[in-house]
This record gives structure tokens, sequence and C-alpha cells, in this order.
């Protein structure tokens, strides 16, 4: 039924015009995913929508639930949104450089290099609910550290490996972000966050070739690799004072979303929940 149920999906999907490109079981149980071909951001952002709705309604048809939750299951696999990123300029593709052994362009590593820099301050857009914070835990396959790599799948940031002949498909992987957020408030801060680290002149740091997870705290510290924040909570904190956040949403947007995800953290921080009565209750 699972795979006929994608199929039915890619199927809906392609007769309102969204071109996909690889579908596939995931990792978790009855976890799917039904990736899109590129497009401009604004596009993509309206795909995205359109994407969620039918994959939703198409389920509902055959009796089931579909979820984009980041982590609905303790103990598996959470979902994320894998966001492919790369600049053209004209019909050239700007993140693309031969010369260079990684081929990524000067441009392309300063686009990196904003996006991990400010990877903390646009979390609270990129995972912007309480579960979020659920799946972005060690042991998961979630990238927590801000860091890149081309083979290195516990990196925040993967570098596709060059094909001769496919430059235009020279591009980096942003691996965080969740299909619970608003698509248009988190393409947007990914693009102002590689957008300033392009204007900024940001330097890249070096690629991380080992497991970033056993590493120390020190070797971490050494590298100079942070780590997402843990909980919503924090998110807020660090989103509050990036000023970057504000020019990239505008003042409506970035204050009314402070108050919309205080309030959230209020509410959830005050909820009793069945893990504290199951551990507690009984001994206390």
């Amino acid at each position: 039924m699972a795979t006929d149920l994608r199929r039915d999906t890619i199927q809906a999907l392609q007769a309102l015009g969204i071109d996909v490109e690889y579908s596939h079981h995931e990792v978790a149980p009855s976890q799917h995913e039904i990736d899109l071909r590129y497009k401009d951001a604004l596009t993509m952002a309206d795909q995205v929508m359109t994407y969620r709705l039918t994959v939703k309604e198409v389920a509902q048809a055959k009796g089931i639930y579909a979820t984009f939750m980041p982590k609905p299951i303790y103990g598996e696999n959470g979902s994320g949104m894998h966001t492919h990123q790369s600049l053209f300029k004209g019909s050239s593709n700007a993140f693309f450089d031969a010369s260079d052994e990684h081929h990524l362009s000067k441009l392309g590593k300063a686009y990196v290099a904003g996006l991990l820099k400010h990877a903390r301050e646009m979390c609270l857009v990129t995972n912007q609910w309480v579960n979020s914070y659920k799946r972005l835990v060690p042991g998961y396959e979630a990238p927590i550290y801000c860091c890149w790599a081309r083979r290195n799948r516990s990196a925040m940031v993967r570098v596709p490996m060059y094909k001769p002949g496919k430059e235009k498909a020279t591009r980096v992987e942003l691996r965080n972000p969740d299909p619970a957020c608003n698509p248009y408030l988190a393409f947007a801060v990914m693009l102002a966050a590689g957008l300033k680290g392009v204007d900024d002149g940001y330097e890249l740091m070096p690629e991380a070739t080992n497991n970033i997870y056993e590493m120390t705290d020190d070797e971490r510290e050494a590298a100079g690799i942070r780590s997402l924040p843990v909980d919503l909570h924090e998110a807020i904190a660090e989103f509050k004072n990036s000023e970057l956040m504000r020019e990239a949403l505008g003042d409506h947007v970035f204050e009314y979303l402070v108050r919309n995800k205080q309030a959230e953290w209020d509410e959830y921080k005050a909820v009793v929940t069945p893990y504290e009565l199951d551990r507690y209750l009984a001994v206390l």
C-alpha cells in the first residue's frame, strides 16, 4: 500500500504541474521522501505549500493520515526538509569553479559560511516548533552541529560531490530545516544568511571529515563547531538578538514571530507530560 500511495501522490503532484525528481521510502517506519525539481525560491515555496496539501489529501482519500511533524515517533528518525540551494548568473552556476579542489567557487564558499555563521539565529524559522527540537538530537541522522562536508552526513551543510558535465548541479544542501516550517520565511532567511556571507566575504571553515558526534566538546570548540539551539526557548533568544533576521523578515513579521513563539513556549513549559508522570509519580 505504501508504494501505491507514494505513486498516487506523485501522479497528483505532476497533474498539478509540480515536477518530481526522486522518491523512496526513508529510514523510519511509514516515512517517505518525494524530492521536487529545483525552481526559483518563490516558486518553490509555493510548490512546497501545494505539495503538503496534496500529500495530505491523497492520503486522506485512502483512509490514511499524513503528517509533516518533525518528530512524530519517539526512538525513530524524525523528518527533515533538506534544502538544496544554488545561485545563478544568467545561465551559469555561480557556485561552480572548475579549478577548486571541491569545485566550489569563492562565492559558493562564502555562501556556505553565511549559512553556518547564522544557522543558530535562523533556527526559529527553519525549526519553528517545540517538536522540531525533539528531532535535533544526536543519534537520529539529524544535524545539530554547524559545520560542512562533502561526504559526512553528520554535517549541517553538505556539498554534494561534483560529477563531470554536471556543472549546473553544483549546490549546497542545508540539512537542519524540517518540513513543518513556513517555506516562505525559511527560504528568505536562508538566502539572507548565505548572501550576507557573500557580501561580507565570510571565510569558510575547514571541511569536517570525521564524525562530529564522536568528537568531544573541547574538540568541537577547538574546531569552531557550534551546536544548534537545544530547544525553542534557546532558538527564540538567538533570533531576538539577530539584526540580520529582523532585516530579512521586516519588523512586523519579526516581532509577531517572537510573540507567537514565546506564547507557544510558555504554554508548553507549563504542561505536565506523560513522560513526567511515568518517571516521577510513583517514586516522588
